[in-house]
């Protein structure tokens, strides 16, 4: 199973490990994970679920989306060149491992 190393600006990082075909949000939402709300469940609908992916994780990534970007635009904290929605990053036995920065803030 894929592991999320979910990163917090003041505490400790959450390690979750998820399903492969589950998204990241998924896998935070089900472990409790501080600063993950996803609440559009993963629709790409509300960018609660905003994250800061590791550099050296994201050319692994599916490249993002219409939907993926135009929330982008309207997360709570600043868009960095490496913010995805939780809920568009599938997690896949291929990526074994991947760290994500979750923002101080959400909505």
């Amino acid at each position: 199973m894929p592991t999320v190393v979910f990163h917090h600006p003041d505490t400790p990082p959450d390690v979750v490990e998820g399903k492969a075909g589950t998204s990241l949000m998924r896998a935070a939402v089900e472990n409790n994970v501080r600063g993950i709300v996803g609440e559009c469940g993963g629709q790409a609908m509300c960018a609660t679920c905003h994250v800061y992916v590791h550099p050296e994780y994201l050319d692994e990534l599916e490249p993002i989306g219409e939907d993926e970007e135009e929330m982008l635009e309207d997360t709570a904290a600043p868009r960095l060149d490496r913010s995805r929605l939780g809920c568009q990053v599938a997690l896949d036995d291929a990526l074994p491992e991947i760290h994500v920065d979750v923002p101080p803030t959400q909505v």
